[in-house]
């Protein structure tokens, strides 16, 4: 089952932007889940995991800018994207951690210029 992500866009250098994740049940039940991304020519990287307790971590590129949460009785993960940087520009997508190869949705392209 794949899981839909949506909210991104065009912004300039530091606006802000939420993303969405509407992600299985059966997934939000049981696993933590991360928000990732990869932008053009580069390896996807993990931004932040949330784990079932709301316990959260965030890579250091992002840290103190982004925040990552989950509401599970609507099973969405959020990603509330603040001060952003033109190398912020990527696809970001949601997924479990770690992730399931089966599970990628088609991303948000999230895009950082002025």
């Amino acid at each position: 089952v794949q899981l839909v992500e949506s909210g991104g866009g065009l912004v300039q250098p530091g606006g802000s932007l939420t993303l969405s994740c509407v992600a299985p049940e059966s997934m939000m039940r049981i696993r933590t889940m991360g928000w990732y991304r990869q932008a053009p020519g580069k390896y996807r990287e993990v931004v932040a995991t949330i784990d079932i307790g709301g316990s959260a971590n965030a890579a250091d590129s992002v840290q103190g800018r982004f925040t990552i949460s989950r509401d599970n009785t609507k099973n969405m993960v959020y990603l509330q994207m603040n001060s952003l940087k033109p190398e912020d520009t990527a696809v970001y997508y949601c997924n479990q951690s770690p992730p399931l190869a089966s599970a990628w949705g088609k991303g948000t392209q999230v895009t950082v210029s002025s």
